[in-house]
């Protein structure tokens, strides 16, 4: 049932479904982040970093990977070979679009935060690339081997509620150390 909802509305609306269902796992991914893994409590929850995780996977990296996924699908292709088709397609994700990404969520957080993005850059940004590279190849692969190109971005936020919370953490972590 929700399935059938949410491919109705990947077909009226696709860019505006996939935002705003980036925008709600990573505030999910933020929530957890707090809750679980800080134990804050609800009444010393910070509201307003969960909106700044809202408001970025929404306007920034839900508008921005459903694009990335489109141009690889579209411009990486050896016909002749599927597998170096994905191995390709993953190269290109994990070699421009993690490690570009990563620094703009860093620098975005620090913007909407008043600090330094360049602070925060020199903080957290090589542990978030090397975590990511312990995980993010081998999603991929599985993500461009198995997973239809409308549903991509879908499976990457199921597994990014575990990796924005991981990101939550290590910027509130990078914030703390500012202070």
């Amino acid at each position: 049932m929700v399935l059938r909802w949410y491919q109705a509305r990947l077909a009226a609306r696709p860019l505006l479904t996939q935002a705003v269902t980036t925008s709600i796992l990573f505030g999910i991914g933020d929530i957890v982040a707090q809750q679980a893994v800080e134990k804050r409590g609800i009444e010393k929850h910070e509201v307003a970093r969960t909106g700044r995780m809202l408001l970025y996977g929404g306007v920034v990296f839900g508008p921005c990977a459903a694009t990335w996924f489109k141009i690889l699908q579209r411009h990486v292709n050896f016909p002749r070979s599927p597998n170096a088709t994905i191995l390709a397609r993953v190269a290109c994700d994990q070699g421009l679009f993690a490690p570009t990404f990563i620094g703009v969520f860093l620098s975005s957080m620090a913007i909407l935060e008043g600090s330094s993005p360049s602070e925060k850059l020199s903080r957290s940004y090589g542990e978030a690339l090397r975590t990511n590279y312990m995980i993010w190849p081998f999603v991929q692969l599985v993500n461009f081997k198995l997973v239809p190109l409308e549903h991509r971005l879908l499976f990457v936020n199921g597994i990014s509620i575990g990796w924005n919370c991981y990101l939550s953490f290590l910027n509130s972590q990078s914030e703390k150390k500012l202070e």
